[in-house]
């Protein structure tokens, strides 16, 4: 870092900071209460790359370095989601742009590292991408998950289960998908059964009101 202009630090900083301060916009345009930012999604994917196992084929490393870096362009085109019709050439074209601009006030070194690293997540060609990419589903799915219970919604947020229904490589990531939908179901039950006995608990208390009408 001592290598680098002060100012280009600074810089770059400031895009990285721009992120914990950016609303992941697919629970904005829901009003999904007190959701998480887009730099707490990156860093709830690297987390999980530390779960990874010893006798892992994958590069732990590489994974971990995927995940901080797959959406650092957001820091200045923001999070774009299928609801702004901005079709998907156009928008790896202004992802690309903003990369650019951003390794730009990080050295050569360093840039050229973050730059490849945004290129080999977003060709999805090497193992370590396409698993990251399996987190980044995941880390969606679960906050999803997070927001049904918390606000006791079962299913309201099923859209987004539905969009990644299917796109899973990894087995093992699936299987914690399969887990979160069975809590989802769980929670539809209990809510079920709240809503009936709250009818039920509505409906002696109507009965009680008229028996005393009745005797006044």
């Amino acid at each position: 870092m001592e290598s680098l202009e002060p100012q280009e630090v600074l810089k770059f900083i400031g895009f990285v900071n721009n992120l914990k301060h950016s609303s992941r916009r697919g629970w904005s345009v829901l009003k999904i209460k007190n959701h998480e930012s887009i730099s707490s999604h990156m860093y709830g994917m690297a987390m999980m790359t530390f779960l990874l196992g010893e006798n892992s084929k994958l590069d732990r490393l590489k994974c971990l370095q995927l995940s901080l870096v797959h959406d650092l362009a957001e820091s200045i085109v923001g999070d774009i989601i299928p609801s702004d019709n901005i079709p998907e050439d156009k928008k790896h074209e202004m992802e690309d742009e903003a990369m650019k601009e951003i390794t730009s006030t990080a050295g050569n070194a360093a840039g050229k590292l973050i730059y490849d690293l945004y290129k080999e997540y977003e060709a999805k060609e090497t193992p370590e991408a396409k698993f990251v990419k399996d987190l980044d589903r995941f880390d969606m799915l679960y906050s999803a998950t997070y927001y049904e219970k918390r606000d006791n919604k079962p299913e309201f947020l099923q859209e987004f289960f539905n969009s990644t229904e299917g796109k899973f490589n990894s087995p093992y990531i699936q299987k914690l998908v399969n887990i979160l939908n069975d809590e989802r179901k769980e929670l539809g039950k209990s809510v079920e059964t709240e809503v009936k006995n709250g009818k039920k608990e509505d409906n002696e208390t109507k009965s009680q009101s008229i028996e005393i009408k009745a005797k006044e």
